[in-house]
């Protein structure tokens, strides 16, 4: 079944198709679908920012009084359907869609006027500060300390995992305040600027080859206390005001439907009741499931009402069908999966085989991490569980 959409959106739907037509160039388009981590490349999803802010789409989600489209729940979900059929980036969500809500709701005019216009052009690149060696799904345990001095806090822990952060030139951190109470109760929210002194990224690389993660350390960093967003030792609901908007349903069937057609072409080779086509068949029904279970939940945005659960159990189905489409991938191309083949495709170099396999590999080792970042998967069985089930 497919959303209801009335005379305005799917004229709407048209003006958007009609930009990407001319405004998304083939480059941008070849670059994305070489991706193989979690976002695109920062110069190609910074180009494709440039195209949109210039169009005054860069604010997808954000209100118009704070310089956003101020579309509707459909308007967005049929731009992010299309952008993702015409196989345009998606945009780093760090700053756009989790740090802006934030200082939407928790910040100072001031940090109004100084952010927002910064995140919205791509003047300001984000990293986020949550994660620490021994706090990842159990965030409230972090350890990375805030002492005040003055007009400043002095800033001492690491974080990890930080996704992008070698790029990034700014931060925003969950950090501890108050030691003397319960762990939700001592928590604060800040915005650091990278280069201030006392900050040093670490590199992670990844099982794939890829740089794409890091561990960041912070040894008497100063901050100014008006960089805190939101009132001392209340970033817990800071954050878990963010985390709404890093999960939630939106268009990841139509993407899943594109990784399936790369996949059908490896297999047109084997024979019509080889095992993998028989594996293939089965993925495209439960991407049909997840597609109808995104129209349910974009009908329920639609008309005011909260995703509840929804998105938890959307989580773990987008992250389990990529991972097994990527798996089958894997063994679609035998033995051109080696690794140092497509690792060699990844930098650049010449590899042995298909050209339409140089990210088969990669692909397939990142998608490993998808069901732990942004919330594991038994994270978010113990969400249905007491939400549903009472548990």
């Amino acid at each position: 079944m497919e959303l209801e959409l009335t005379e305005e959106e799917i004229a709407f739907r048209g003006e958007v198709q009609q930009l990407l037509e001319t405004e998304l160039t083939d480059e941008i388009k070849a670059a994305t679908a070489k991706t193989t981590t979690v976002f695109a490349d920062k110069d190609v999803a910074l180009a494709w920012q440039a195209i949109l802010h210039k169009r005054g789409w860069a604010g997808v989600s954000w209100p118009k009084e704070f310089g956003g489209t101020g579309w509707s729940s459909n308007q967005r979900y049929i731009f992010n359907q299309e952008c993702v059929k015409a196989g345009a980036p998606g945009l780093i969500p760090l700053g756009l869609r989790m740090l802006a809500p934030v200082i939407f709701r928790y910040g100072t005019q001031e940090q109004q006027d100084y952010y927002l216009p910064k995140i919205l052009s791509g003047e300001h690149y984000w990293c986020q500060g949550y994660s620490e060696p021994g706090a990842g799904s159990d965030l409230a345990s972090l350890k990375m300390k805030a002492e005040k001095d003055g007009d400043d806090y002095i800033v001492n822990g690491t974080k990890i995992w930080t996704t992008h952060a070698q790029f990034a030139d700014h931060i925003f951190c969950l950090v501890k305040t108050d030691a003397e109470v319960k762990p939700q109760a001592g928590i604060s929210f800040l915005l650091i600027d990278m280069d201030t002194p006392g900050i040093t990224v670490e590199p992670i690389i990844t099982i794939a080859g890829d740089h794409e993660v890091n561990q960041v350390f912070f040894d008497d960093v100063r901050v100014p206390i008006t960089n805190r967003v939101g009132p001392e030792n209340e970033g817990w609901s800071v954050a878990k005001y963010l985390l709404e908007f890093e999960r939630g349903g939106g268009t990841a069937a139509t993407g899943l439907r594109l990784a399936m057609q790369n996949l059908r072409t490896l297999l047109d080779e084997l024979p019509e009741e080889h095992e993998l086509r028989k594996r293939a068949m089965q993925i495209e029904i439960e991407i049909s499931a997840l597609s109808q279970m995104e129209t349910d939940l974009q009908t329920r945005v639609a008309s005011g009402m909260n995703l509840g659960t929804g998105s938890s159990l959307m989580k773990n189905m987008v992250s389990g069908l990529g991972q097994l489409i990527s798996t089958t991938r894997l063994e679609a191309i035998a033995y051109y999966g080696l690794p140092h083949n497509n690792l060699l495709w990844l930098e650049g170099k010449i590899g042995v085989g298909q050209e339409n396999t140089q990210t088969v590999i990669g692909t397939y080792l990142n998608n490993r991490a998808s069901s732990v970042f942004g919330g594991s998967r038994e994270v978010q069985k113990n969400i249905i569980a007491k939400t549903v089930l009472g548990l």
